[in-house]
């Protein structure tokens, strides 16, 4: 069993305010939806103290998780959602990814930190 294995039960994409939306991103993503980049921004994000971010469903699930549980806009996703679980983080500071081991069931309860940390660099 690899120490990390989606589950794609969505909890890694429920809840607000995390997910920065980089300039480069936002033309990727905006162009993977036939949007121009102020529609998608105006649309589709938040903005906070300059920098954007994912808006949030009334349910406070991420705006592109679909019922399906699948990410509507996978290929491009942002950096954060690509990076999870393998956030610096939690690579580099044990009790960060016991907490996060215990939030996510992709995470085996049963994997070591160096097993994990040996996965993310494969």
């Amino acid at each position: 069993m690899k120490p990390f294995e989606c589950k794609q039960c969505g909890t890694c994409c429920y809840g607000e305010g995390g997910i920065r939306i980089q300039d480069h991103e936002l033309e990727k993503i905006s162009a993977f939806l036939g949007l121009s980049t102020h529609a998608f921004v105006e649309t589709c994000c938040l903005q906070k103290h300059g920098k954007i971010y994912v808006a949030c469903k009334p349910d406070g699930f991420c705006l592109f998780y679909g019922s399906d549980g699948q990410c509507r806009i996978h290929p491009v996703k942002p950096k954060p959602c690509s990076l999870w679980p393998f956030y610096p983080a939690l690579l580099k500071d044990k009790d960060n990814w016991e907490m996060a081991k215990g939030a996510c069931p992709g995470i085996s309860p049963y994997c070591s930190f160096e097993e994990f940390v040996r996965q993310s660099e494969q």
